[in-house]
């Protein structure tokens, strides 16, 4: 049923018993039938239209949990959300929303998407949901974050890209849970050099099939010079991680490794003005080794519930993804984004290589640096307590790595180069 029949089925009441919602673009209004399904509606899409407001009364769908309200033109975040009893993902992308009141964040709140907005403030209120695990903010108009934040304990990932910080406040690198940071774009961020690469003209380029898509663009074979390669076109718009351009840039600068994709150069004269890399090909076999977080799980890759590896497999994909973080570090770079669903793998061999530079950001100097690389080990962390959950038999010198990688003080992690190096020593004595 698609999302126009979805309406009408609404309407005749033909829905009752339905978890989940998803109703056309162009909406004015919500439509009084949803109130129908108060006892069951968990997940609810309002598509893209010219919503301002929600009603007064939404409170009553006492079972909902997930509500997107994308591409709607909201001066603020409803502050009626905030009645809703089990409301924990809310999803404001592109709405023009200049105004998060308190009282408009549900106490259940675990993750929350406000890109691409006119933010200014946040309130000091929103480090007391203590479930807060998801913030994305990136392309605001964010100074300063609020000092209430600083007691979100539970928050893992977050995304500052293209705002106007200054300053990264010194208390969020001291959360105990932060894995994922990226705050591309703002004063904050230090200035970089462009990198040297190679120009590559389209007309020296043949496009091929498909291999994949992302938030920032798509990614085909293509033969350059007679070479097999990858190509990627970016789409230009803002994601949830920032500007890919900033992303081009990253991937240029993070030069070549053999656990990174590895930009060959950056095309030209596409004839609709598309930016895009010419990447090195991967061998057809190789695969994503796991799916992007659901909403479900949040912040956590979705695996095959089929995946077994052995110790062998579990050592040579954590210790490429080290070495590959470790190699950005060393080039000023924070990845931001270590995720198995951003590794791709050889289930043959356990090869694997570290992509997508879509979340990343130039480091600072001195001490900032350190701290910003103790987050990224904690997301080394994850990742490799991940492979060992698929592990027949986990050894234990990996699950003592992994808990260091993860310690609740920031500063009592390991950094990236020796998690690589321990990687490395255990890899050379299996």
């Amino acid at each position: 049923m698609d999302r126009t029949e979805t309406l009408a089925a609404l309407r005749r009441g033909e829905l009752g018993g339905a978890r989940e919602l998803r109703l056309p673009d162009g909406l004015t209004e919500v439509s009084r039938e949803v109130f129908a399904l108060a006892d069951t509606l968990e997940v609810l899409d309002l598509g893209r239209g010219s919503l301002t407001d929600l009603p007064a009364d939404l409170g009553r769908l006492h079972r909902l949990r997930v509500l997107f309200a994308s591409g709607n033109p909201f001066p603020r975040l409803p502050p009626v959300l905030g009645d809703c009893p089990t409301l924990s993902q809310l999803g404001f992308r592109g709405c023009g929303i200049g105004e998060v009141p308190a009282e408009s964040l549900p106490r259940d709140l675990r993750w929350l998407t406000l890109t691409d907005n006119r933010i200014g403030t946040l309130p000091d209120a929103i480090g007391a949901r203590p479930h807060l695990q998801k913030l994305m903010l990136a392309g605001n108009r964010l100074a300063h974050l609020p000092e209430g934040l600083a007691a979100a304990d539970n928050l893992e990932l977050i995304r500052l890209s293209c705002n106007r910080l200054d300053a990264l406040p010194p208390w969020l690198t001291r959360l105990p849970r932060l894995a994922w940071i990226a705050y591309a774009g703002n004063p904050a961020e230090p200035a970089t050099e462009p990198a040297a690469a190679a120009r590559v003209p389209w007309g020296e380029v043949a496009v091929g099939d498909l291999l994949g898509e992302g938030a920032s663009g798509r990614v085909h074979r293509a033969s350059w010079r007679g070479k097999p390669v990858a190509l990627k076109l970016f789409k230009g718009a803002m994601t949830s991680d920032g500007l890919p351009e900033r992303e081009m840039e990253a991937c240029l600068a993070a030069g070549t490794h053999p656990a990174l994709t590895g930009a060959l150069g950056r095309l030209e004269g596409h004839p609709d003005g598309t930016q895009g890399l010419l990447l090195r090909l991967l061998p057809p076999h190789w695969r994503v080794l796991a799916g992007p977080p659901s909403l479900a799980s949040c912040s956590r890759d979705v695996y095959d519930p089929d995946l077994r590896l052995d110790r062998e497999r579990v050592l040579r994909i954590a210790q490429s993804v080290a070495e590959a973080v470790a190699h950005l570090h060393g080039r000023g770079l924070l990845h931001g984004d270590v995720y198995a669903h951003n590794t791709l793998w050889d289930a043959g061999t356990g090869a694997a290589v570290l992509s997508d530079f879509g979340a990343a950001s130039a480091l600072p100097a001195g001490e900032g640096e350190a701290a910003l690389g103790r987050i990224e080990v904690r997301a080394l962390g994850i990742l490799l307590g991940e492979l060992l959950d698929r592990c027949v038999q986990p050894p234990a010198d990996l699950r003592s790595l992994e808990q260091v990688c993860l310690h609740a003080d920031p500063a009592r992690r390991p950094g990236p180069a020796e998690v690589a190096a321990t990687l490395r020593r255990l890899s050379a004595s299996a």
